[in-house]
């Protein structure tokens, strides 16, 4: 069956559009128009107009797109949405916002005593990675799944624990790059190896794990938060069956599955980052010991 029977509001967001979209404008006109009323306030470079562009046209793709209603009705859409959420978006807003910003909102005491707890690498690595699996514990992912506003919370709570994890390996404001190459390998191995208890958790499971994509009562309830009622009253919908052909058991390991190769792929280009910027740093260094060599040569005894 098409998805199109559940109606525009529920395939395209606009509410979110629209709230995404005055984000986007909002930052534009802080940081390009109205820049010269901060202090220290830095020219927005293309790249990061780019950046910044990109996590607010992809956040929109997977959370207000027809992507965010297959989330709902098949796990392995909801396990895309999750990786993309959480291992992708936050480099782009990380990277987008100009790092004058950062240090502005560093300026207040609260916020930076939080922040920079909140991001030492082990703190970030063990929040991160202890409130995604939380999530995916079957009798939690059911009843957040089933309530509307404890979705949106913990949704929003792992976005941000995912910007916090992310922050410590990838951030530009150079007062808060304490993290050396070898230690960011070691970072990214160790989240690679604490994500896996939880995509093995599904990968392997041979009966369905979740109601909420298996029990038809417990699917429709979850509908309800991005189906409008009036609409979902007047459909008669008997289960996800109706609109794939995958079991749910296969549905579920496919889901673990895409989230490990996702997360594999994400990861391994972050090494390959890190990697290529260590060879630079060499090869800057290595010139710079030769450029000094040449002009005050050292005698050979």
């Amino acid at each position: 069956m098409a998805i199109q029977i559940f109606g525009f509001r529920a395939l395209w967001s606009p509410l979110f559009f629209i709230v995404l979209s005055l984000i986007l404008i909002v930052f534009f006109l802080l940081t390009v128009k109205y820049r010269k009323k901060f202090s220290n306030s830095e020219p927005l470079t293309i790249r990061q107009g780019i950046y910044f562009s990109l996590g607010i046209i992809v956040l929109y793709i997977v959370k207000g797109s027809p992507i965010d209603l297959m989330g709902h009705l098949m796990f392995y859409a909801h396990m895309i949405q999750m990786a993309i959420l959480c291992l992708v978006i936050p480099q782009f807003f990380i990277l987008g916002i100009p790092p004058w910003i950062w240090r502005s909102l560093l300026k207040n005491n609260a916020f930076k005593k939080i922040f920079s707890f909140l991001t030492k690498p082990i703190i970030a690595l063990i929040l991160f990675n202890v409130i995604f699996s939380i999530y995916h514990i079957p009798i939690v992912f059911d009843y957040v799944k089933t309530d509307m506003y404890l979705h949106a919370g913990y949704t929003s709570l792992l976005f941000l624990m995912s910007i916090i994890f992310w922050w410590p390996l990838i951030n530009e404001v150079e007062e808060n790059k304490s993290f050396n190459g070898l230690k960011k390998v070691g970072y990214i191995f160790a989240g690679g190896a604490l994500l896996l208890p939880a995509c093995g958790l599904i990968i392997f499971a041979d009966v369905p794990l979740y109601a909420t994509y298996s029990d038809p009562e417990a699917w429709s309830k979850s509908l309800e938060l991005c189906v409008p009622a009036a609409t979902l009253s007047g459909l008669t919908l008997s289960g996800p069956e109706m609109f794939s052909s995958l079991s749910v058991v296969y549905d579920q390991q496919l889901g673990g599955i895409i989230m490990k190769i996702i997360q594999e792929v994400v990861y391994g280009v972050a090494l390959a980052k890190i990697f290529f910027s260590w060879y630079r740093k060499e090869q800057e260094e290595q010139k710079e010991i030769d450029k000094q060599y040449q002009i005050n040569p050292q005698p050979i005894d």
